[in-house]
């Protein structure tokens, strides 16, 4: 009788790079976080926002409980943890028409509730790496309706095998943060929308009002909790008066509509974790 051929394993590697582009990615602030966290990681990682798993995939825990209010995102990370591989029938062009051709059948396959799924994963991606400074962008209606980017070259992947290995005790939701149920020696890093006039993400809006009953949900967490936003100053004083520990630095501006690079003045407000050193 033929023998069965084992099915393909494969390890994560040293370094595996966030797979998404995103606006306001951390993964500049991971060497920072890399020390604190490592006395924690033998708990789970709760990461409210998760983006582009920037830092997550920079800590490595073993554990993650990852949410966004980003439905299509979740499900493309959802895919990658099952062994994700982009059909080859899809092109993977740094080209216009193609790429307008296919967020017509991503917003397709929204119209019929068929995004959620394999297909559907793949083309957010394809979406996310062509579309323009990897900006995530709803309409009124749920479709995505970014504009293709202007890159020389897109460096695709079709192959997201060696990522699951990582994600494999990561669980994902996609709901509101308050929802999430967290264990009392949770690490929580939070990376929320920043306090800024524009809060309109995923067609969801985050207000001031959610940016306090974000702060306040935190305070009340016992474990660890660090927490990234801009550094304005309703934000500084809205979390110093929750007893958080305040660190400022400068976060680099990668994506910004008028062509602006100058650093962007960040905050770390910093609760359950002792005296901690985040300077360089």
């Amino acid at each position: 009788m033929p023998t069965k051929s084992k099915p393909e394993t494969f390890e994560a590697p040293a370094v595996l790079r966030p797979p998404l582009k995103w606006a306001g990615g951390k993964r500049w602030l991971v060497p920072l976080l890399q020390r604190v966290f490592d006395p924690h990681r033998s708990g789970r990682l709760v990461e409210p926002f998760l983006g582009a798993a920037s830092v997550s995939l920079g800590l490595k825990p073993v554990q993650v409980l990852a949410n966004d209010n980003n439905p299509h995102l979740i499900n493309f990370f959802r895919q990658v943890q099952h062994g994700l591989v982009i059909s080859p029938e899809l092109p993977l062009a740094n080209n216009k028409l193609v790429y307008y051709e296919l967020r017509t059948k991503f917003n397709t396959l929204i119209q019929e509730g068929r995004a959620f799924s394999p297909e559907g994963a793949s083309l957010f991606y394809y979406l996310n790496r062509t579309g323009f400074n990897g900006l995530c962008r709803f309409n009124s209606k749920g479709l995505f309706n970014v504009p293709c980017g202007r890159y020389r070259t897109i460096n695709y992947i079709r192959d997201f095998r060696p990522y699951q290995a990582l994600l494999a005790h990561w669980q994902f939701h996609s709901t509101d943060f308050a929802s999430l149920d967290l264990q009392d020696n949770d690490f929580v890093y939070a990376d929320p929308p920043y306090d800024v006039e524009f809060t309109k993400y995923n067609g969801v809006t985050f207000e001031w009002k959610d940016q306090v009953r974000l702060a306040e949900w935190l305070s009340e967490h016992s474990g660890p909790v660090l927490i990234s936003n801009q550094a304005t100053n309703r934000i500084t004083k809205l979390y110093r008066s929750l007893g958080f520990k305040l660190r400022y630095l400068d976060g680099p501006r990668r994506i910004a509509c008028n062509g602006d690079r100058k650093p962007a003045r960040e905050v770390l407000a910093i609760r359950g974790l002792g005296d901690v050193n985040l300077s360089d």
